[in-house]
């Protein structure tokens, strides 16, 4: 008669644990990525600022006019290209911290779901008679909640997947563009 509320408590205990560990190792995962993230804007602004100096020199070097406006004309495409690379660098940085997220997430949604179905399976082998029905009740909503789960972790990956594509075609039009104006400023100081 006990063995129901200890199974309930053991389970509490076990789901508990399963969501610290969840928990643990998307914090773990939340710092790797801050870690990479703060690498790549220090890495850009010490690189930014040792171009910016050089290229200050090189404009203040200029002896006309029409050489300063052409030096700062040959500099849109190499920036273009850094925010580009920039840009790529931080996509790539969201999408794999997405793609970890994810992946935690699937095993423990899985081994919780797991856990579920055997506590479901052994209650309802001590459950009284003509709770059958509610014992498949439950087992019915495992299941459609499953299968909730994974008609959401699709869709999310499919979005991952359409912001990244949106994303590159983006910097590519961009690129695009920052090289025509950067061959008609050229073209013009010529």
């Amino acid at each position: 008669m006990f063995a129901i509320p200890e199974q309930f408590s053991t389970a509490t205990k076990t789901s508990l644990e399963s969501q610290f560990a969840l928990f643990s190792s998307l914090t773990s995962k939340t710092f790797e990525s801050m870690e990479k993230l703060v690498a790549l804007n220090i890495s850009t602004a010490r690189a930014s600022l040792e171009e910016s100096s050089a290229l200050t020199s090189k404009l203040l070097s200029a002896k006309d006019p029409q050489e300063f406006f052409s030096l700062a004309a040959t500099q849109a495409q190499p920036n273009a290209e850094k925010a580009m690379a920039y840009s790529r660098q931080l996509a790539s940085i969201a999408s794999g911290t997405g793609a970890e997220f994810s992946k935690a997430a699937e095993s423990q949604i899985v081994e919780a779901n797991r856990k579920v179905i055997s506590l479901v399976d052994e209650v309802s082998k001590n459950a009284p008679a003509g709770s059958e029905n509610f014992v498949a009740a439950v087992k019915t909503a495992i299941s459609n909640a499953n299968a909730g789960y994974e008609q959401f972790s699709k869709t999310s990956k499919q979005a991952v997947e359409a912001i990244e594509t949106n994303v590159n075609a983006a910097v590519s039009q961009f690129s695009a563009n920052a090289a025509k104006a950067t061959n008609s400023a050229a073209a013009a100081a010529a």
